[in-house]
């Protein structure tokens, strides 16, 4: 084995903006609320569903209600797949990573049950021995302890692991839980986000050779 590599979700392992986006204009909609462009929404994403709903109503003024919540997260329940792909060359490295003795797992702030629902949808699931949703402890991303937690339900040890995301939440988490964290620049977080990062990858691809590169130090 040579080690773990855990991998944010959204931005990192998939491309899942235009479902939520979506989703998330179907909600303002209902409501007489103009909506989000993707890149509005993709800049509201990065803390799960609750946050992403409360930081598009308080962008037009508004409060989110806890009957907001609700159907966003239905309605999103249902069309999570709909547009929502991997990014290239995801399930191609996945697949070399683990014949080479990877073991993988994914660390995200979004509810477990969507997270493993939308993997299957893509034929990805499989590939990972721990899926550390939002609601799976009792801490989520920027707390190590949400990392620290999904690296022991995928049988990995914080000396032979490495992050991999988007986000400033998956840098500040991954830092604090001692694991260096490789930012994913192909996602949604702005540049800005790569702060304290071990490294910076252009492309999915890259990761394998950095995350050896960086537990060979």
């Amino acid at each position: 084995m040579i080690g773990t590599l855990l991998l944010d979700l959204d931005g990192t392992l998939v491309d899942s903006v235009p479902d939520l986006a979506s989703a998330l204009d179907r909600l303002m909609a209902a409501r007489g609320l103009a909506g989000f462009s993707e890149a509005e929404t993709a800049a509201m994403v990065g803390d799960g569903a609750r946050k992403l709903v409360e930081r598009a109503f308080a962008a037009r003024g508004q409060v989110a209600d806890e009957a907001a919540m609700e159907r966003f997260m239905a309605d999103y329940g249902a069309h999570l797949a709909t547009a929502t792909r991997p990014y290239p060359g995801v399930e191609t490295t996945l697949r070399d990573m683990t014949e080479a003795g990877w073991r993988l797992a994914v660390c995200t702030n979004k509810p477990a049950a969507m997270a493993r629902e939308l993997l299957a949808a893509l034929g990805l699931a499989a590939l990972f021995r721990a899926i550390g949703g939002g609601d799976s402890f009792a801490t989520r991303k920027p707390d190590p302890a949400h990392i620290l937690a999904t690296l022991r339900a995928a049988g990995g040890t914080p000396e032979r692991a490495v992050m991999a995301g988007d986000h400033a939440n998956d840098v500040q988490a991954a830092s604090g839980a001692g694991l260096p964290c490789i930012f994913a620049d192909w996602g949604y977080g702005p540049p800005a986000m790569a702060r304290g990062a071990a490294a910076i990858a252009e492309r999915f691809a890259d990761l394998p050779p950095i995350a050896t590169g960086l537990l060979s130090r």
